[in-house]
C-alpha cells in the first residue's frame, strides 16, 4: 500500500459574497477531488484543539499524527531545524518576519501594511538579515536567514515564555499599537524591532525596491517563540517510511525532526506561482524509490486567504487538482500497488478574516482497494459536515488513514 497526503494549507473558508456566497472549495472546478470524495470517506476533523492557537505548526503536527499537547514546543524551533541550526537545550528561537510597516514617526503608530514585505526574494532577504545580524546581533542574539520573508532569531539562554507576541499575518492592515510585544521579558526583543526600522529603511536593497515600485522590508517582526523540538520518528511511530515535500521551512523542519526524507524542489515559492509540477514529481520519485508515504504540502491557498485574493484562492485549489492530483493519481494507478490518498487543509484561512481559525476542516480518504459510495458529489466544507463523520482529536486521523 502506498500513501499520499495532499495538504492544501488554509483551503477551508466561509461563504464569499463575490463567489455567489460559495466558499472557494465550492466554487472551484476540482474533478479529481470530487471523484475521490464520491468514492471515499468524507468528514470533518478538528486539527486545532481547545486552548491552542490555529497555526500551521499545531495543525500540521496534528494531521501528521503528533499530538500538539505532547510534541509542540513552538513554531520557530521547527523552522530552525529546517535551516540547519543546531539548537542547545536552553536556546529559545523566534520567527523573524521581514514586514512592511507604514511611515508614521512613532513605531507604535505604524500599520502592518504587509506581513511578507511584498514577497521579498530570498537573496534580497538574506542580505537584509545578514545586515540586521551585523547591527543587532550579539553573543546573546543571533539572526539566521531562511526563505523569502521567513527567518529566525536564536536567543541564547532565553526565556521560553517572554510574553505576548502576535503573528504579523493576524494584524494585516491594522495599526500595531495594540499588538506590540507585551510581557516581562520582551524589552530587548521589542527594542530590536524598533531599531530595525531605521536600519532597514536606509538599506540599498529597500531603496532599490522602492524605486522599482515594490514594498520595502522595513522592519523585523518577532513571534512564534519556542525551544528545541523532540518528535518521535515517523517510521518508528507508524511503521512507514515517509517523505516531506514543501516549500516552507516549518514543514521541512517538522519533516526533519520526524526523521522523514525532506525533498528540495527548485522553484517552490509557497505561493500560487510555485513549482506544482516539481512538487508532484518529487513525491512520485520518492514513491518510486520505495517510500511508503508522501506528504505534499501546498501553501498557496493559505497565502491567498491571508491576502484576501478571492479568485487566486479558488484558482489555487483548481491548480492543485489539475497539476498535483492528475499526475499523482495516474502514477498510483499504474504502479501496481494498492494506494490511499488523503486530502485536507490544516486549518481554515477565511478570506473575510485574512487569518487562521480553529474551526474543523473537511477531509477525504480514498482507498483504491475499498471504494465506497459516500453520497458526496463535491468535496467542500458543507458536504463534509453533512456526512456526520467527525474526528477529534485531529492527531488520531493519521492512524485512521494508515489503517489497512
Amino acid at each position: 500500500m502506498k500513501y499520499a497526503v495532499v495538504l492544501c494549507d488554509g483551503m477551508a473558508d466561509r461563504p464569499v459574497p463575490e463567489l455567489n456566497n460559495m466558499t472557494p472549495m465550492q466554487a472551484a472546478n476540482k474533478p479529481n477531488m470530487d471523484y475521490l470524495a464520491s468514492k471515499g470517506e468524507v468528514g470533518l476533523v478538528k486539527t486545532v484543539g481547545a486552548g491552542l492557537k490555529p497555526g500551521s505548526d499545531v495543525a500540521n503536527l496534528s494531521v501528521l499524527g503528533y499530538d500538539p499537547a505532547i510534541y509542540y514546543s513552538g513554531r520557530s524551533p521547527l523552522e530552525a531545524a529546517s535551516i540547519g541550526i543546531d539548537l542547545k537545550p536552553d536556546d529559545v528561537t523566534l520567527r523573524c518576519n521581514l514586514v512592511t510597516l507604514s511611515d508614521e514617526p512613532n513605531y507604535e503608530d505604524k500599520t502592518m501594511v504587509d506581513y511578507c514585505a511584498g514577497d521579498i526574494s530570498t537573496p534580497e532577504a538574506e542580505e537584509l538579515i545578514k545586515y540586521i545580524d551585523e547591527k543587532l546581533g550579539s553573543d546573546k542574539f543571533k539572526f539566521y536567514a531562511g526563505v523569502s520573508y521567513r527567518h529566525c532569531l536564536v536567543w541564547a539562554k532565553g526565556e521560553p515564555h517572554p510574553g505576548v507576541l502576535t503573528p504579523p499575518h493576524d494584524i494585516s492592515d491594522r495599526k500595531i499599537t495594540d499588538y506590540i510585544p507585551k510581557g516581562d521579558y520582551i524589552a530587548e526583543l521589542y527594542d530590536m524591532m524598533k531599531k530595525s526600522y531605521d536600519l532597514l529603511m536606509e538599506h540599498p536593497v529597500n531603496k532599490k525596491r522602492i524605486a522599482e515600485g515594490k514594498r520595502p522590508a522595513n522592519s523585523i517582526w518577532l513571534w512564534g517563540e519556542g525551544t528545541k523540538p523532540k518528535l518521535d520518528s515517523f517510521k518508528g511511530k507508524f511503521g512507514k517510511s515517509g517523505s516531506m515535500i514543501s516549500a516552507v521551512d516549518l514543514l521541512k523542519g517538522i519533516g526533519k525532526c520526524a526523521e522523514m526524507n525532506v525533498c528540495q524542489v527548485e522553484g517552490a515559492t509557497a505561493y500560487i506561482d510555485t513549482n506544482f509540477n516539481g512538487k508532484v514529481q518529487a513525491a512520485i520519485d520518492e514513491l518510486k524509490k520505495g517510500q511508503d508515504f508522501v506528504y505534499i504540502h501546498i501553501e498557496a491557498p493559505d497565502e491567498c486567504g491571508h491576502r484576501a485574493e478571492i479568485q487566486n484562492k479558488k484558482l489555487a485549489i483548481e491548480i492543485i487538482d489539475e497539476k498535483i492530483l492528475t499526475p499523482l493519481i495516474a502514477y498510483l494507478k499504474d504502479c501496481g500497488d494498492d494506494y490511499s490518498i488523503m486530502i485536507l487543509p490544516d486549518h481554515p484561512t477565511p478570506i473575510c478574516l485574512k487569518t487562521h481559525t480553529s474551526d474543523p476542516v473537511p477531509f477525504l480518504i480514498y482507498r483504491s482497494n475499498d471504494e465506497k459510495n459516500s453520497g458526496v458529489s463535491t468535496f467542500c466544507e458543507e458536504t463534509a459536515e453533512k456526512t456526520g463523520l467527525y474526528i477529534e482529536p485531529g492527531c488520531t486521523l493519521m492512524n485512521r488513514f494508515l489503517a489497512e
